[in-house]
């Protein structure tokens, strides 16, 4: 398995409460104009968030790819390399609680967010539950750090399958928290909580984009 996969899973797990806080309203907007909500629509809509996310790594990772191919530029992969690492250690920061610049970052996306989330309040109320796949698929647009900081793996990633992988891998590690419901929900959101369980993920974290950026500066001095 592609430690990159793993390490994207990490980050959607301990980030999900972030999710939550952003998407906590959505499930009742979901719920407009139904009378007996139906057990689908959180499915479907989550399905169609993680099918964005694909998109997002394969577009992402497919470009800069085909870029670093064509130019034959070997050192745009080191410099995003650099970038993704960079990256690392702002996710780390925000995870851990320690800094919270990642979520400056997620300023620049709303300009985007401006023209996508008509496109999605067009299809409320739900006409039916699977309407909520494509409001699912607009949705994962919404302007996201931890979404931001993930893509920066993918546009390193080597390949459009890597790019989506790296994304579903991330998409994933947050669907526990988006799915779950009662007391099984509680106890997630108490771990992802956990200051203990925070700074070791960051910790972890940190450690990864620091090796990644030393890296990344290697290469560069040899090429330089």
């Amino acid at each position: 398995m592609n430690p990159d996969w793993l390490g994207a899973f990490f980050i959607g797990l301990a980030g999900a409460g972030h999710c939550m806080g952003m998407c906590g309203g959505i499930a009742s907007m979901l719920s407009l104009g139904q009378a007996q909500p139906s057990k689908w629509v959180p499915l479907f809509y989550n399905l169609g968030r993680l099918l964005s996310y694909a998109l997002l790594g394969a577009i992402v990772g497919g470009a800069i790819s085909s870029i670093s191919q064509v130019g034959q530029v070997n050192n745009v992969l080191v410099w995003l390399r650099l970038a993704a690492a960079l990256f690392m250690i702002l996710l780390a920061g925000y995870i851990g609680r320690w800094w919270q610049g990642l979520l400056y970052i997620e300023k620049f996306g709303q300009i985007i967010w401006r023209y996508v989330s008509p496109a999605g309040k067009s299809l409320l109320p739900l006409r039916k539950p699977i309407h909520a796949l494509p409001f699912g698929f607009i949705w994962g647009w919404l302007p996201c750090g931890l979404v931001y900081s993930t893509l920066t793996w993918s546009a390193v990633s080597g390949s459009v399958l890597n790019g989506a992988l790296v994304m579903l891998a991330f998409g994933a590690g947050t669907l526990p928290a988006m799915l779950l419901a009662g007391h099984a929900a509680t106890s997630l959101h108490k771990l992802q909580n956990s200051n203990t369980f925070r700074h070791i993920v960051g910790l972890t974290l940190l450690i990864y984009g620091l090796y990644t950026a030393y890296g990344a500066l290697t290469l560069l001095s040899i090429s330089l």
